[in-house]
């Protein structure tokens, strides 16, 4: 079904919501013209690449956490930087080794002279946007010291739970498995994130462009902070207002099940990432202007947003059979609703 018929049907089935106050902020223009600009800025820094950029900003004013993984020098940092600057607030990096400890990560108690007593000292996390660069890098021990920092946006230490800051993003980066020194991340933790992405190599004209103005770090230094924190935290629960049909939401949780007793695969989708491509679809929505959610909103963050958290079968996996095209095949099977009941439904 196209735009303008779920567009209708949003009018006349909303009805009354439409005119609330509240979800005619999700369409205000000054939010969508602050993601627009947002959107060329991060353009300009990594080139050639529009549909990575999209769906990053997708997956973070969504209030998820972005996992990107590729070969280095690709441009995963520059990409992570250049969205701290632009959202503003405060900054965390941690660089990711083998020998890395918990408390380097969430902050510890140490020892205060002048107090006389144990204090805690913030760790790298407690910022609004952290990058975990080379997150595979470390063991599986300092790996879990971010598993309560991404789902509960707290984090605990010597028995004291502390809350993060609001918002709170955190973007990822990983080498591929094949890598020597790499530990793979658990499945608890792959759940957490709401996509993963891969940036890949530019096109020969982008990267010439790239070396004829520094390369990407020229420009990520005339980058701009574009909003405040407590902007981004506003149009990430603006994202929330859009509307979702019930016939969406059965289809979301059709090809969910559909992943769970799919025979090449050990372990499907679970609940969590089913709310993950709901919001991920009303972030979508958000991207361009819209009150409410269409099917091509699903359509295109699906595989982002669900592929990673799928587990092979050991003996397909030693097949050459890959996550993704498990997931296509699935819902080429069950095409998008085409033309659902009266009525429209808020998910929040």
């Amino acid at each position: 079904m196209n735009v303008r018929s779920w567009s209708s049907l949003f009018q006349s089935g909303a009805g009354s919501m439409a005119a609330n106050e509240d979800e005619q902020a999700v369409q205000d223009q000054e939010g969508y013209q602050l993601l627009w600009r947002m959107r060329g800025g991060l353009e300009d820094v990594l080139l050639g690449k529009p549909d990575t950029v999209r769906l990053a900003m997708t997956a973070l004013l969504a209030g998820g956490h972005l996992l990107l993984e590729d070969v280095p020098g690709v441009g995963k940092t520059v990409l992570a930087r250049a969205f701290a600057k632009a959202v503003g607030g405060q900054f965390g990096r941690i660089q990711f080794t083998s020998d890395l400890q918990p408390a380097d990560v969430t902050g510890g108690s140490v020892w205060d002279g002048m107090q006389r007593d144990f204090v805690y000292r913030p760790g790298p996390v407690m910022n609004h946007v952290v990058l975990a660069d080379e997150l595979n890098r470390t063991t599986p021990r300092t790996q879990s010291a971010l598993l309560e920092a991404m789902e509960e946006r707290s984090v605990t230490v010597d028995g004291t739970t502390r809350l993060l800051p609001e918002p709170f993003m955190l973007i990822a980066t990983q080498n591929p498995l094949r890598d020597e020194g790499t530990f793979p991340l658990p499945e608890a933790q792959l759940d957490r994130f709401m996509m993963r992405l891969s940036i890949g190599y530019p096109a020969p004209a982008d990267e010439i462009r790239m070396l004829e103005h520094n390369g990407s770090t020229g420009a990520l230094g005339k980058m701009k902070g574009l909003m405040s924190p407590e902007q981004w935290l506003l149009l990430q629960r603006q994202t929330q207002l859009v509307h979702v049909h019930h016939a969406l939401l059965a289809y979301v949780v059709d090809i969910a099940a559909a992943t769970r007793i799919a025979p090449q695969l050990a372990l499907g989708a679970s609940p969590r990432a089913s709310r993950d491509w709901v919001r991920a679809a009303q972030a979508s929505a958000c991207m361009d202007g819209r009150g409410y959610a269409i099917p091509d909103d699903f359509k295109g963050t699906a595989v982002p947003v669900l592929a990673h958290r799928l587990v092979l079968n050991p003996q397909h996996e030693a097949d050459g059979w890959k996550q993704a095209s498990i997931l296509e095949r699935i819902i080429q099977e069950r095409p998008l609703p085409k033309q659902p009941a009266a009525g429209s439904r808020r998910v929040q």
